[in-house]
């Protein structure tokens, strides 16, 4: 169960990395445009968060995407 939640920790910090690039931002502008610090974004994209939907839903805002569109692309990004 634990190398499930790890998977998909990293699944979820890869996508947002992946969108973040592909809108050639940084991690600390991404921070920055959603009022958070650049170590949170940090830690999300590395895989080392666990991120609560409000969180996520904030990100996904940041990056002019959709929860339910980053959710629905999570296994489709290669």
């Amino acid at each position: 169960m634990e190398a499930e939640k790890d998977k998909l920790l990293i699944a979820i910090g890869d996508r947002v990395r992946l969108l973040r690039l592909e809108r050639n931002l940084t991690q600390a502008q991404l921070a920055s445009d959603i009022d958070k610090d650049q170590q949170n974004i940090h830690r999300l994209e590395s895989g080392n968060y666990n991120p609560s939907i409000k969180f996520l839903n904030e990100v996904c805002s940041g990056l002019d995407i959709t929860i339910q569109d980053f959710f629905c692309n999570l296994n489709n990004q290669e």
